[in-house]
């Protein structure tokens, strides 16, 4: 049995036990307050006995639930407001409109019992919040609040007790006050619980923390979209970005990356959905190996001469730079296509044209993991081929 689940039986058995103590000193005395304060605790019975429920069926996933049964806490919480209303509306009713003779020798033993029960519902509420708050669980707290609000309905019926002994007309005024305040108890779980159902955004402080998370990763130039919702305890997260890297199997790590964290941060996350798109870049810069007089395609990619580097607007395929370079690894004798390849990065390339299929090799594997697309022109002039860049062939 989950701790959520024990935390609601203990609260059931307790309602129960105020339920039989009030009903018995209420009879006794002939207090119709305190009697009324009985029904009020009968409400808490419900009230508790739904948490339960809700906590328990709030775990299942099914075929026809895979996302769980999360909102059911949300909707035991709803039913709980409705609750603490009709609690409110109780102790006006029968506190204000019904009057019975007090029997004065029971009023000690129903002030006693009273006050009683106050230590209990308020330690225990106390307990039943903590509880609440520390798993998580909007149905322990709206029921922590729901038994707090015994608390005060006692304390009218404590001042009614008195005022009984010495002759006071005071119940009216305590009660609309106890009154006042159990409706606005009830106002805030009925709103909490509405917002998630309705599935109202995450709190802002939440969402800016997922924001920050997200672009302090190296590998994220932007956040088009963020959203969030509740669902029960649980935090439901939804991003869209904008990864740096092209290589569709480094994007899936970048994004795997951003969840982990996500999940590791910010607690009480259930699921995070990363939809990831590369970066489109204004400029595209290609990398063309030249023969030595510069006119067509190297035979091989690491022992060209030249390089021919041009950056293309991506709009209008105007050039905005272009040159030769001398090819500063043709001469080495070994890993000439490695150290051309991690030069190119250094000249920031997005495309590379290369005769020959640069797969299972070493530049190949520079490249892929940069992200650089790698464009096989088994041969052509070099004229040919900077015409198909400014066209957008490639």
């Amino acid at each position: 049995m989950e701790q959520s689940e024990k935390v609601g039986f203990y609260s059931l058995g307790i309602n129960v036990f105020l339920v039989v103590l009030k009903g018995v000193l209420g009879w006794l005395s002939g207090s119709i307050g305190l009697i009324a304060d009985a029904i009020h605790s009968l409400t808490d019975v419900i009230s508790s006995g739904t948490v339960v429920a809700g906590i328990k069926l709030s775990r299942r996933k099914s075929k026809n639930f895979p996302y769980g049964l999360y909102k059911v806490e949300n909707l035991v919480s709803l039913v709980s407001s409705i609750l603490i209303f009709l609690a409110g509306y109780e102790i006006i009713r029968m506190v204000f409109t019904r009057a019975q003779r007090l029997e004065q020798k029971y009023i000690p033993y129903a002030i006693a019992g009273v006050v009683c029960t106050m230590g209990i519902t308020y330690f225990f509420s106390r307990y039943e919040l903590r509880e609440g708050e520390r798993l998580a669980s909007p149905a322990l707290t709206a029921d922590a609040k729901h038994i707090r609000t015994d608390m005060f309905s006692s304390l009218v019926i404590l001042v009614g007790l008195v005022g009984g002994i010495f002759g006071w007309g005071i119940d009216k005024i305590a009660g609309g006050i106890v009154a006042i305040i159990v409706f606005k108890a009830g106002a805030e779980i009925f709103m909490d619980a509405i917002r998630v159902l309705l599935d109202a955004s995450l709190d802002y402080e939440t969402l800016d923390a997922v924001k920050s998370i997200i672009l302090r990763d190296p590998e994220v130039g932007g956040i088009k979209s963020l959203r969030g919702r509740n669902s029960g305890p649980f935090k439901f997260i939804e991003a869209e970005i904008v990864i740096l890297a092209r290589d569709l199997e480094k994007a899936h790590q970048v994004s795997q990356r951003i969840e982990n964290a996500i999940k590791a941060e910010i607690e009480h996350v259930d699921r995070v959905i990363i939809h990831y798109e590369p970066q489109q870049k204004d400029i595209v810069t290609y990398a063309v190996p030249v023969n030595r007089d510069r006119s067509g395609l190297a035979e091989h990619f690491g022992e060209a001469p030249f390089f021919y580097i041009v950056s293309v607007k991506r709009d209008d395929g105007s050039i905005v730079e272009e040159g030769f370079f001398r090819n500063p690894a043709a001469n080495e004798e070994k890993g000439k296509g490695i150290k051309v390849s991690k030069w190119l990065l250094e000249k920031g390339v997005d495309k590379v044209f290369s005769p020959k299929e640069l797969g299972g090799k070493g530049p190949g594997y520079v490249f892929s993991n940069a992200g650089v697309d790698v464009i096989i022109v088994a041969q052509g002039k070099l004229d040919e081929i900077k015409n198909g860049v400014q066209s957008g062939v490639w």
